[in-house]
């Protein structure tokens, strides 16, 4: 597993079928961005793909090729990335009156 702030990567075997791809921003996968300082989990390499399940509202990324792609964000240290199959998941936190996305 890969972690940057608010973001979390799980390796998985294979991507779900049906998935809609989400467009590049800028040239750039966007897997999320933060809601204080709209600074983005962003990578710039092209062997980059991130995908969303409409029914489960999920997203995924692929990464190919033989070497890491770089995760970036202005206020995390950037984290290298290898090839394969991951489940992008959004860190949550627990309020008495909502359950709610962390802001980075």
């Amino acid at each position: 597993m890969y972690r940057q702030g608010d973001v979390l990567l799980i390796p998985v075997d294979a991507l779900p079928e049906k998935l809609e791809q989400v467009a590049r921003e800028d040239g750039q996968v966007i897997l999320a961005r933060g809601e204080a300082t709209g600074h983005g989990h962003a990578i710039k390499d092209d062997r980059a793909a991130l995908f969303r399940d409409p029914k489960l509202a999920a997203m995924f990324m692929h990464v190919s090729g033989d070497a890491p792609v770089l995760l970036e964000h202005g206020e995390h240290d950037t984290i290298a990335i290898p090839a394969g199959n991951y489940r992008v998941v959004r860190q949550r936190e627990y309020a008495p009156e909502e359950i709610r996305r962390v802001a980075d």
